[in-house]
């Protein structure tokens, strides 16, 4: 098994990402370790604030929030930094040849019930001569990604992570404290009989979700002819996690029980980098209407509908839409 750098080299990843991709590694390596320590550590639960999304921030948020930031600035080549923690962008090196947008902890629900949670990054590539304080540095669609990646902090710590040469994984190996390589070449089977959608809001989903989801839960009796499994983790890297494992299809659709926010992920830190995964992996991203990694951002902190996994399983649900 090769470890990460050696990897890198062979898709011929640059050494100033290398050390990128090992320094975003390093920190979720010590989340990792605080994840697991739980109640040992004085790590679960809320704190009193919101972050910038109005969302009710854990303790867990912010000191991942916190190392990602530190010794990602630290690598000097990145210029700026955007997360889904912060109000605004930080600044870095002026000098700087990336932007990094992160997700510091995917999930952070589930860390009072010991489930599946994550880290979700993306690296872009930074303007040169732009002012690093300038947040619309970040404003690129999803095909200017130059890496993405995911880190799971589950029975075991894996990295599902691309250059934009495939989609591989990596497992945590803690004899030695390294990431190693433990599948070359991960691919999306493109047929699948599961589907995770959160089922609570099926009320609030446009007719084409409403319907598309319908014809799934009628099983071999109705127009698919086939049953379907549902699965619903409540933390996207576990959802796509599982995706990239065996296959299915992730919807978090529009949804209309908050009209003032009705798309629920974010374009920047979530739906990018999981499509750029997706894609690399031979599936399929949309938003329903139009491919996700074609979206011109307008705001860092957009929100979008995502629809993702086996390609022919997003196909047909596409043709609801269209209909």
């Amino acid at each position: 098994m090769r470890r990460l750098a050696p990897a890198l080299r062979l898709d011929g990843a640059e050494a100033d990402l290398i050390d990128l991709i090992k320094s975003i590694v390093a920190a979720c390596k010590e989340i990792s370790f605080r994840v697991g320590q739980g109640e040992l550590s004085d790590v679960l639960g809320s704190t009193l604030n919101e972050n910038v999304q109005g969302e009710t921030q854990k303790k867990l948020d912010l000191i991942s929030n916190e190392l990602l930031k530190d010794l990602i600035l630290e690598t000097g080549s990145v210029m700026a930094i955007s997360s889904e923690e912060e109000d605004s962008t930080v600044a870095g090196n002026p000098a700087g040849k990336y932007l990094v947008t992160f997700d510091p902890l995917d999930g952070s629900s589930n860390t009072d019930i010991n489930s599946l949670i994550g880290t979700i990054f993306s690296i872009l590539p930074a303007p040169k001569g732009a002012d690093p304080a300038d947040p619309t540095i970040f404003l690129q669609p999803g095909t200017a990604q130059i890496a993405a990646g995911y880190i799971l902090y589950g029975p075991s710590t894996m990295m599902a992570l691309t250059t934009g040469k495939g989609t591989k994984m990596y497992t945590l190996d803690k004899t030695y404290g390294g990431f190693l390589l433990t599948t070359e070449e991960v691919s999306i089977p493109g047929v699948t009989a599961e589907f995770a959608i959160n089922m609570s809001n099926q009320r609030y989903w446009q007719p084409p979700m409403q319907d598309y989801v319908a014809d799934l839960l009628k099983g071999k009796e109705g127009p698919r002819g086939k049953n379907f499994n549902m699965r619903w983790i409540a933390a996207m890297v576990g959802d796509v996690h599982r995706i990239l494992c065996r296959g299915g299809i992730f919807a978090y659709p529009r949804d209309l029980k908050d009209p003032t926010k009705p798309d629920k992920l974010r374009l920047m830190y979530e739906a990018n980098p999981m499509s750029f995964l997706v894609e690399q992996a031979g599936g399929a991203s949309i938003t329903g209407t139009e491919r996700i990694m074609d979206i011109q951002p307008v705001d860092i902190h957009q929100r979008v509908a995502v629809i993702l996994g086996s390609k022919h399983e997003v196909e047909s649900c596409l043709q609801y839409h269209q209909a």
